[in-house]
């Protein structure tokens, strides 16, 4: 494939900083991980509340390993749709307040086969400018019109739904922004929509199990009915540590999700391990606040510690806390100095976010203890004072 100028284009990668490497983690997540051979205490995963190595979580997996097999075999369409699959759909519809609920196998899936599943020529999608990177491809593949809209302003997505549409109009946004860690003004965007005859569709994977009186997430912690948002995406390996999504909403939502969606009707279903792993997580999070008020204490002393220090924090009350250092290198270089240090927050670059805006995408858990969050300052004034010495 030499003539199809593979390598030119990973070089050109390299020299620009924005060349992507994974890390091999030995062992379960948690705060510290073992990478390469080397402890490090970790603040770059989703698993907000630290279940996806809980021994509760494990043990309900195994054990649906043992009644149901390591795997489902099919698609849900054929014989793959197993009674812990509609056991838990229907935990997460009355979790959420919807009438019903649909696994996907990951949100990615699940925004590519809503978004298609719902929308085609003559139809618009009208997006956060923010939104991620799933749900712009889903808008993208549909073959409705897409336009983006600026970043949370219900003002910007009134403009763009008061022009003329042949069909229907179709606006989607984050519930938390995975990069910037900020929560969408749903309400607002919720009523821009009623006066202008649109549907709402709200991508929730950072806002369940963590925002919310009970952790249903963004609307609940606004009280929005499914009236308000009629389509609610959650994932199920952040926050409730295993794996999948899934899409909820009116039944006649769900219906038409099952006769048109193609990531869900040719895919291969969830493990029914997974789904007896996501009942014993939801009900940890439905019962016990105790994991969200030990994440908010974490977020509140790093907030407080941050700005103490003069880091560029972004305006975030969620686990996600960006620090915004502008271009790739000086990310690269302040991961570095925090890696040398024994902690692991990886630089965030463009494309991931926008160009002059990478970042230290800090995320916090309720697995972490308050010494672990106070060594995470100490490191960030270390790199913050050897940046400054080496300007």
């Amino acid at each position: 494939m030499e003539h199809w100028g593979l390598e030119a284009g990973l070089q050109a990668r390299r020299e620009q900083d924005l060349y992507r490497q994974r890390l091999t983690v030995q062992g379960p997540q948690g705060p510290e991980l073992r990478v390469d051979g080397e402890t490090l205490l970790a603040f770059c995963s989703n698993d907000y509340l630290g279940l996806a190595a809980d021994p509760r979580v494990i043990e309900a997996f195994a054990d649906g390993a043992r009644r149901f097999g390591a795997g489902a075999g099919a698609s849900h369409l054929v014989s793959g749709h197993q009674s812990p699959h509609e056991a838990l759909e229907q935990a997460l519809a009355d979790f959420t307040g919807r009438d019903r609920a649909l696994l996907f196998s990951s949100g990615f899936m699940a925004n590519l086969g809503v978004i298609d599943a719902l929308t085609g020529a003559g139809d618009r999608v009208l997006q956060d400018r923010l939104n991620h990177a799933s749900l712009l491809d889903g808008a993208r593949l549909s073959g409705a019109r897409f336009r983006r809209y600026a970043h949370n302003d219900s003002a910007a997505l009134a403009r763009l739904l008061e022009k003329p549409a042949a069909g229907r109009s179709l606006v989607v946004t984050d519930g938390v922004f995975s990069m910037d860690g900020d929560i969408a003004h749903v309400p607002e965007l919720a009523a821009t929509c009623r006066e202008h005859n649109a549907v709402l569709m709200v991508d929730d994977a950072h806002g369940l199990g963590v925002l919310g009186n009970t952790g249903a997430g963004s609307l609940e912690h606004y009280g929005m009915s499914q009236t308000d948002v009629p389509i609610l995406m959650g994932t199920l390996g952040k926050a409730l540590g295993v794996m999948g999504a899934f899409v909820a909403g009116p039944a006649a939502l769900i219906d038409t999700l099952i006769q048109s969606a193609r990531s869900y009707i040719y895919t291969t279903a969830l493990p029914p391990a997974a789904a007896c792993a996501l009942q014993c997580a939801l009900g940890l999070v439905r019962e016990d606040a105790a994991l969200r008020d030990a994440l908010g204490r974490n977020i509140q002393q790093f907030r407080e510690g941050a700005l103490a220090l003069g880091l560029p924090l972004l305006d975030s009350a969620t686990a996600i806390q960006p620090i915004v250092l502008g271009d790739a290198a000086t990310a690269l270089s302040w991961s570095g100095n925090l890696r040398a240090q024994g902690l692991l927050v990886p630089a965030i670059r463009p494309p991931t976010v926008p160009n002059g805006s990478a970042r230290l995408r800090v995320a916090l858990s309720a697995a972490h203890s308050s010494e672990q969050v106070a060594r995470l300052l100490e490191a960030l004034k270390h790199a913050r004072d050897q940046h400054a010495r080496h300007r």
